[in-house]
C-alpha cells in the first residue's frame, strides 16, 4: 500500500501492459515521453507492490477502497496528510483510454495556492490538446463525485465534486504527466497541474454551513441561559381586606415577616392607599415598626459575640507575643560572646536569620496588638460620650418590662401622630417660602462653626508639631555634642593607656596593676560623663520616665554586681514591649549620679556593667 492520501490501494498486475521491474521497459517509456531515465541499470526502480490497477469507472472508486462517508463521527472532511518525513512515492496509473506517469521523485513537490473556505472545486491545467470531457471524467471521477466539469480550448478545465474531502484526492494527481493511449505525439501528452479554484458556488455553501451551525451554538447557548436562569420570583396578590388581615397577622410572626413586608411594599408602591384604608395600613406600618426593637435586640447579642470572640483573639494573640519574645530572647543570649564562639559559621549564619525571621514576626504581632488596643481606647470612648442604643432597648420577661412596652407602644403612636401633623404644618410653612430661608441659614450657620471648630483643631496640631519639632533639634544638637566630646575623651585617654602600659612594662608590674589603671581609666570617663551630664542633663521630661527610673533602680539595687544593658532590656521588655534597649542607656546616661557604668574582664570578656549609685551620691554630697 501506499502512502499518498489516495487510501491503500490494491494491485491487478493483468491490467500492466509492460513489466514495472524491467529497467529497460521503463526507459524506453521515459524516452517516449522526452524525459531522461532515473536509475542505475539493473536496478528495480518501481516495486511490484507500489504500482496501481487500472480505473472501473463503474465504481467512482479506485479498486479496493471502499466509499468513505466524511459524516462519520471522528473522521474529519480531510485526510490527515502524509508524515514529512516519510518520502511519499507516487505510482503509474493506467486507465482504459490514457496513462499517468508520476513526476521525479528528487523534484520538489508542486506548489498551491491558499485554500478557500470551502473548498470543491480544482484547476486542473496541462491537459493534452486532445484530451476530451469524457477522458478528464474517466480520470478524475476516481476521486469522488463529479457534479460538474468546465473545459475551455486553452488546455485547462474546472472540477467540482461532491465533498471537500474528494479535492484533497485530485490534488495528488499534480505533477502526473499524461499520455493519451500509446501515442507519442505532442498533443497527446501534458504535465498536469492540479490547484484550489475559488467559486462562487462552494463559498455560498461554506456561509449557508457557518450559519447553520452558528443558528445552532445560539439555541444552545439560548438553552443553557434558560436553563441557568434563576426562577422568577412569586406573584404578590392584589390587594383586599382579607388579604391585609392576613398580612397583618403575618407582619407580626417573626419567622413570615420578610415575606409580608415585600407584600406590604408593593401595596404601598402600587398606591392601595386611600382614606378608607389608611387605617390598616398605619396599623400594618406600626406593626413593621415593632420588629425595629427585635433586630436591634438581636443586633446586641451579635455584637456581644463579636466582643468575646475579640477578647479570644487578643488573649490567643498575646500568648503568641510572649512566645516570640521568648524565643527572641533565647536567640540573643546566643549571639553572646559567652556561647557565639563555639558555634560553627554555618550555625551562626543559620540562628542570625532565624533571629531576624522572628523579631520581625514579634514587631509584627506587637504592632497588631497595639491597633487593637487602640481600637478598643477609641470604642470605649464612644461608648463614654453617649450610652449605646441597643442597651436601652433590652425588653425584659417581668411585669413590669411588659407594662412598660405597652406604654411605649402607646408613647410611639401618639409622637407617630404628632410627626403626621408637624409634617402637615411643615407642608404649608413651606407654600408660603419661610421654612426654606431658615433651614438654609441654619446648615450655613452650623458649617460656618464646623468649619472654625476644625481650623482652631488644625492650628492647634500644629502648634503642638511644631514644640516637639523644636525639642527633638535640641536633643539632636545635645547628643551631636557629647559624642564628639567623648571622641576627643577617648582619644586623651588611649593616649594615657599606652603610656601607663609603656611605664608598667619598664617597671615589670602585672596584669592586675594593668586592670587597676583600666578601672581608673574608667572611672575617668565616668567622672567626666558625670561633670558633662550635670551640665546638659534636663529633668525628667515625663511620668513614664520617672517610673522607668524607679523600676531601674529596685532591679539594680537588687543586684550588687551591676547588669548589662541587654539583661536589664529583657526585664523591661516583659513590663513595656514597645521600650527598647537604647532608649534605657540614654537614660542611665543622663543621670550619672544615680547610675554609673563599669567595664570588667581583659580582652574577649570584656563586658559593661551598670551599678546603682544613689546612696554613694548622697553621701558624698
Amino acid at each position: 500500500a501506499a502512502a499518498d492520501g489516495l487510501g491503500s490501494i490494491a494491485i491487478d498486475t493483468t491490467q500492466l501492459n509492460m513489466s514495472v521491474t524491467d529497467p529497460t521497459a521503463w526507459a524506453t517509456a521515459m524516452n517516449n515521453l522526452g524525459m531522461v531515465p532515473v536509475g542505475l541499470a539493473g536496478q528495480q526502480l518501481v516495486t511490484d507492490s507500489i504500482c496501481v490497477p487500472g480505473f472501473d469507472p463503474s465504481l467512482s472508486m479506485m479498486t479496493g477502497i471502499t466509499p468513505i462517508n466524511p459524516m462519520i463521527p471522528g473522521m474529519g472532511l480531510v485526510p490527515p496528510p502524509p508524515p514529512t518525513d516519510v518520502p511519499v512515492v507516487k505510482e503509474i496509473i493506467h486507465c482504459k483510454s490514457c496513462t499517468l506517469f508520476p513526476p521525479n521523485p528528487n523534484l520538489p513537490p508542486p506548489s498551491t495556492r491558499e485554500r478557500p473556505p470551502g473548498c470543491k472545486t480544482v484547476f486542473v491545467g496541462g491537459l493534452p490538446e486532445n484530451a476530451t470531457e469524457e477522458i478528464i471524467q474517466e480520470v478524475f471521477e476516481q476521486c469522488g463525485d463529479i457534479t460538474a466539469i468546465r473545459k475551455s480550448k486553452k488546455n485547462f478545465c474546472h472540477i467540482r465534486f461532491a465533498e471537500e474531502f474528494m479535492v484533497d484526492k485530485a490534488i495528488y494527481l499534480s505533477g502526473y504527466r499524461m499520455r493519451l493511449g500509446s501515442s507519442t505525439d505532442k498533443k497527446d501528452s501534458g504535465r498536469l497541474h492540479v490547484d484550489f479554484a475559488q467559486a462562487r458556488d462552494d463559498f455560498y455553501e461554506w456561509e449557508c454551513k457557518q450559519r447553520m451551525l452558528a443558528r445552532e451554538e445560539r439555541h444552545r447557548r439560548k438553552m443553557e441561559e434558560d436553563r441557568l436562569r434563576p426562577p422568577s420570583p412569586p406573584a404578590i396578590m392584589h390587594y383586599s381586606e382579607h388579604e391585609a388581615a392576613l398580612l397583618a397577622e403575618k407582619l407580626k410572626d417573626d419567622s413570615k415577616f420578610s415575606e409580608a413586608i415585600t407584600v406590604l411594599l408593593t401595596w404601598i408602591e402600587r398606591g392601595e392607599v386611600n382614606r378608607r384604608s389608611a387605617n390598616q395600613f398605619y396599623s400594618m406600618v406600626q406593626s413593621a415598626n415593632s420588629h425595629v426593637r427585635r433586630l436591634m435586640n438581636e443586633k446586641a447579642a451579635h455584637e456581644q459575640e463579636m466582643e468575646q470572640a475579640k477578647e479570644s483573639f487578643k488573649n490567643a494573640l498575646t500568648g503568641i507575643l510572649t512566645q516570640f519574645e521568648q524565643i527572641v530572647a533565647v536567640f540573643n543570649a546566643s549571639t553572646r560572646q559567652k556561647a557565639w564562639d563555639h558555634f560553627s559559621k554555618a550555625q551562626r549564619k543559620n540562628i542570625d536569620i532565624w533571629r531576624k525571621h522572628s523579631e520581625e514576626l514579634r514587631n509584627a504581632h506587637s504592632e497588631q496588638l497595639m491597633g487593637i488596643r487602640r481600637e478598643e481606647e477609641m470604642e470605649m470612648s464612644d461608648d463614654d460620650s453617649g450610652d449605646n442604643p441597643s442597651k436601652k432597648l433590652r425588653v425584659d420577661d417581668s411585669a413590669l418590662a411588659a407594662q412598660a412596652y405597652a406604654l411605649k407602644e402607646e408613647n410611639d403612636s401618639l409622637r407617630w401622630q404628632l410627626d403626621a401633623y408637624r409634617n402637615e404644618v411643615e407642608l404649608l410653612k413651606q407654600e408660603k417660602g419661610q421654612l426654606f430661608r431658615t433651614e438654609e441659614s441654619l446648615t450655613k450657620d452650623q458649617q460656618l462653626q464646623f468649619l472654625q471648630q476644625t481650623m482652631q483643631g488644625m492650628q492647634q496640631q500644629l502648634l503642638s508639631i511644631q514644640e516637639e519639632l523644636n525639642n527633638k533639634k535640641s536633643e539632636l544638637e545635645q547628643a551631636k555634642e557629647e559624642q564628639t566630646h567623648t571622641q576627643a575623651m577617648l582619644k586623651v585617654l588611649q593616649e594615657q593607656l599606652k603610656s601607663a602600659k609603656e611605664l608598667a612594662e619598664i617597671n615589670g608590674h602585672d596584669e592586675s596593676q594593668a586592670n587597676e589603671i583600666n578601672v581608673l581609666t574608667v572611672a575617668l570617663v565616668n567622672q567626666d560623663r558625670e561633670k558633662n551630664s550635670e551640665k546638659r542633663s534636663p529633668g525628667l521630661k515625663s511620668e513614664k520616665e520617672a517610673l522607668l527610673i524607679g523600676i531601674i533602680s529596685t532591679f539594680l539595687h537588687v543586684h550588687p554586681f551591676g547588669a548589662n544593658i541587654e539583661y536589664l532590656w529583657s526585664y523591661m521588655q516583659q513590663l513595656d514591649s514597645r521600650i527598647s534597649a537604647n532608649e534605657i542607656e540614654m537614660l542611665l546616661m543622663r543621670l550619672p549620679r544615680m547610675f554609673k557604668q563599669e567595664f570588667t574582664g581583659v580582652g574577649a570578656t570584656l563586658e559593661k556593667r551598670w551599678k546603682f549609685c544613689a546612696f554613694e551620691g548622697i553621701k558624698t554630697v
